[in-house]
């Protein structure tokens, strides 16, 4: 059991400087793009809007880094922000009670409802053991139905304005939002949670060796389980956090989110074979996909060339994880 020792895992954390790649990649990035677009790139505001558009996307890519963490992939991620944001609006909208009171329940029905579909997904592929692509596929399809049949299609509308004013809104300086804020605490959360404590120690041991993981006593099969819960959580939070800047529930407005996180995710350096990651290397990573898109925007470029730019980042991210795998 040495080799799934608390320095080991620790060390694995770091896995050996990942992050530079990330950090080469978006500086190359931001050199480009303001160069092409001097003055309009790096204002105040563009700035501003990167930051706000990052910060959903950090959320969803520090659930797949934990994900990742075991060694499976989950392609639910936007469906399960869609579901679960619909269920929340359709309370805030209900609630004719206190505005606050309407937003926190709706907080807590978009958590629950996330952690409850992350729960089925885990459920599936640790005690039914399908793959877990499959599964999420699976479940995909399902909570894409579920929402349209729920709303007919149509995005829900009627929020409470002081959802968008008093949350998704609100900026501190004019730069930092403070959806952006509460990206940054859960990444923070999350990565003390890997570093620090049995369960984050269990996960990672869980995408390394869950044979030596079951000797010593841990129910692998729960602790996925749990795992995927609490991503599928964060998909929840992530659901709340696009109602509060949209002011409406996005359906179709979440199709590239898996892709763009998980890209995050591994360039960052977290291995897609499990028990490797970094948190820090996933939020950096996370500004790769939210700076091409913003600067494609910013240059009046196709924004289908935005999804094929983002997969071929992914692309490149796996083959060097997979390179750096096979000279171990």
């Amino acid at each position: 059991m040495s080799s799934l020792s608390v320095a080991d895992l620790r060390k694995r954390i770091l896995y050996r400087g990942s992050p530079a790649l990330v950090w080469f990649t978006l500086v190359v990035l931001l050199v480009v793009f303001s160069a092409m677009a001097p003055g309009l790139f790096t204002s105040k505001v563009n700035i501003s809007n990167i930051l706000s558009d990052a910060s959903i996307l950090i959320v969803l890519a520090v659930a797949a880094t934990l994900i990742l963490a075991v060694g499976d992939f989950d392609l639910s991620i936007g469906a399960v922000l869609v579901f679960s944001g619909i269920l929340g609006a359709k309370v805030m909208i209900a609630w004719d009670g206190g505005v606050g009171t309407g937003i926190a329940l709706g907080l807590v029905v978009c958590l629950v409802s996330g952690a409850a579909c992350g729960a089925l997904s885990g459920a599936l592929v640790a005690y039914a053991r399908i793959p877990s692509i499959i599964t999420t596929l699976g479940v995909m399809g399902l909570l894409t139905g579920a929402s349209n049949l729920i709303t007919g299609g149509v995005d829900l509308r009627g929020l409470p304005p002081e959802l968008t004013r008093n949350i998704g809104n609100r900026s501190f300086g004019d730069v930092v939002s403070l959806p952006t804020i509460v990206a940054f605490v859960v990444a923070i959360i999350v990565a003390v949670i890997i570093r620090s404590t049995v369960f984050g120690r269990n996960t990672l041991a869980l995408g390394s060796n869950a044979e030596a993981l079951r000797r010593v006593g841990v129910d692998v099969r729960f602790h996925r389980m749990k795992v995927f819960a609490l991503a599928g959580m964060c998909y929840g939070l992530a659901g709340f956090l696009s109602l509060a800047k949209y002011s409406t529930t996005t359906i179709a407005g979440h199709s590239n989110d898996m892709l763009q996180a998980y890209t995050a995710a591994i360039l960052g350096g977290s291995s897609p074979f499990g028990g490797v990651v970094t948190v820090v290397g996933t939020v950096v990573g996370v500004f790769i996909p939210t700076t091409l898109q913003n600067g494609f925007v910013v240059l009046g470029i196709d924004p289908f060339w935005q999804q094929v730019a983002v997969g071929g980042v992914l692309l490149v991210a796996v083959f060097v994880q997979t390179y750096r795998k096979n000279q171990r």
